[in-house]
């Protein structure tokens, strides 16, 4: 079980013949990362981590980059190897083996769709404040937020569908089963609107920094206080780490980058570093101009008791900043910027819909690779005859992804995202010493410094980070890990290719989804 690896040369021979275009240059995969990146983390769970940690988030920020970092340099290694599809998934299968490559793959299935209805979600937000803004108009909140979850129970008072995030994440659906082109060429351009926005609200809001909206410092402390999961300065890290996750994009596109070996770690960690200054300086500007604002301590955002809180507040006529929908929007109107405040709002509704195509092509990317080693039945990877787009596995997910978004808060959502994802990046530090011990003398384009330090403090940071995630998010990780390995044993065991010995795939039976990553 733990024994069937598939070769490194295999996966490298399998590659070649089934071999994407290659056209990504350095600056274009930056662009890639930085576009993946910038989304809803900054956009949306500003809020969120500003009730977990109040000011003291600016460390949460710093504390997730570094983690992030440090997975970045170790993925960089094996992206620069093993420039193929198929990401954390790929590189597991040829070190550690089927099965846990397998968890990989199935966490990463949880990360990018549940990233995405994170994102539809968050769109949702934006959009009801642009439109209530300009028109007047809202729709009824019953309508326009999901309920409110905890281990206890479920709250619907406060919200039973959200209704916009529904469209969002179907229209980007239809949009990625008629094909990408198009909305790859379009790309950049969303990219420097969303970086152009961020810099408007950065020289709007620094100016009226008070350095007494950042005091008290650390109001739940660094771990939050005793009884409550997923709160203080390493809760909102855990949460916030979703914010950087777009990187991982960068490392799935290798197949289709020109000169991997160089390129690929220019990107992942260029892109990287871009956002973080963007990032601390977003948080410092929202925190320095209206303050944090945090309800009672210790209360987690998305549970019945903060939406009650909320819910309070707004009757009051005042909605601060860790219960907006749209924090960075209404930061801007609190402090007179009103036409501001809805340039952000159009930019997060132009901007997000990008992200989350990113997500779903990045789901149908790692669907593909496993269907292709015959984990998942080759069915799911079928070509459309007139889109050329594989349409069966993007229709499935778009409607599950749909589902998630209507039912569950931003920040619940981001947080179950980060399970997967955190699962994902262990599995890459690990893999990373097992293959220098295993393989010392493979070349190397890209070598990982200090790699004995680094790799362990990535696999710390995603460990520490994983155990701060609120309860309910750490359980869905075994939850839906059982599921998988059903799956598994039930199909993929006996299905794939490596245990029946073929260790390259049949070419007659499907090919690629010739889809461009965006951008092209």
């Amino acid at each position: 079980m733990f024994g069937r690896v598939k070769p490194l040369d295999a996966i490298l021979a399998t590659a070649e013949k089934k071999s994407l275009h290659r056209s990504l240059g350095p600056v274009q995969l930056t662009l890639l990362g930085v576009g993946a990146i910038i989304g809803t983390g900054i956009f949306v769970l500003t809020a969120a981590a500003a009730q977990k940690a109040g000011p003291g988030m600016m460390w949460s920020f710093v504390i997730a980059g570094v983690v992030c970092a440090v997975a970045a340099l170790c993925y960089s290694e094996l992206a620069s190897m093993v420039p193929v599809s198929g990401s954390a998934y790929t590189y597991s299968y040829a070190v550690v083996g089927e099965l846990l490559a397998w968890m990989v793959g199935w966490a990463l299935i949880l990360e990018y769709a549940v990233a995405a209805s994170a994102v539809s979600v968050g769109w949702s937000g934006y959009f009801m404040g642009l439109l209530k803004s300009l028109t007047g108009f809202q729709l009824p909140e019953l309508l326009s937020a999901g309920p409110s979850w905890s281990l206890t129970g479920v709250d619907f008072s406060h919200g039973i569908i959200n209704v916009p995030a529904i469209f969002v994440a179907l229209a980007v659906t239809a949009l990625l089963v008629i094909g990408t082109k198009e909305s790859a060429t379009f790309n950049a351009i969303l990219v420097a609107i969303k970086v152009a926005a961020l810099t408007m609200f950065i020289a709007l809001t620094l100016p009226v920094l008070k350095v007494e909206h950042f005091e008290p410092f650390t109001p739940n402390g660094w771990f939050g206080p005793a009884g409550s999961s997923g709160m203080g300065v390493f809760g909102a890290a855990a949460s916030i780490f979703f914010a950087y996750v777009g990187f991982d994009a960068v490392s799935t596109a290798a197949e289709e980058t020109k000169n991997p070996q160089r390129n690929v770690p220019i990107g992942l960690i260029g892109s990287l570093a871009i956002c973080t200054v963007f990032y601390l300086l977003v948080a410092g500007g929202a925190i320095g101009a209206v303050g944090a604002q945090p309800t009672a301590a210790g209360i987690q955002p998305g549970s019945p008791e903060f939406a009650a809180q909320c819910a309070a507040l707004a009757k009051q006529g005042a909605t601060p900043l860790v219960c907006s929908n749209e924090a960075l929007a209404q930061v801007l109107r609190s402090i007179n910027y009103t036409r501001a405040g809805d340039l952000i709002g159009l930019a997060a509704n132009l901007a997000l819909p990008s992200v989350i195509l990113m997500m779903l092509y990045g789901q149908t990317r790692i669907f593909f690779v496993m269907a292709r080693d015959g984990l998942l039945p080759e069915k799911l990877a079928t070509v459309h005859p007139k889109w050329k787009t594989p349409h069966i596995v993007t229709m499935i997910t778009g409607v599950f992804v749909a589902i998630a978004a209507a039912l569950l808060p931003v920040g619940q959502l981001a947080d179950i995202s980060n399970s997967g994802t955190l699962f994902a990046f262990l599995m890459v530090s690990v893999a990373v010493l097992i293959l220098r011990v295993r393989d010392p003398k493979r070349v190397r384009p890209f070598r990982t410094p200090l790699v004995w330090v680094v790799a362990p403090f990535a696999i710390i940071g995603c460990v520490v980070l994983f155990f701060n995630l609120p309860v309910e998010a750490m359980l869905v990780l075994p939850v839906w890990g059982g599921i998988g390995l059903v799956v598994y044993f039930a199909y993929g065991y006996r299905k794939s290719h490596v245990g029946r010995g073929i260790v390259e795939t049949h070419e007659e039976d499907f090919d690629a989804p010739p889809q461009p990553l965006p951008p092209h």
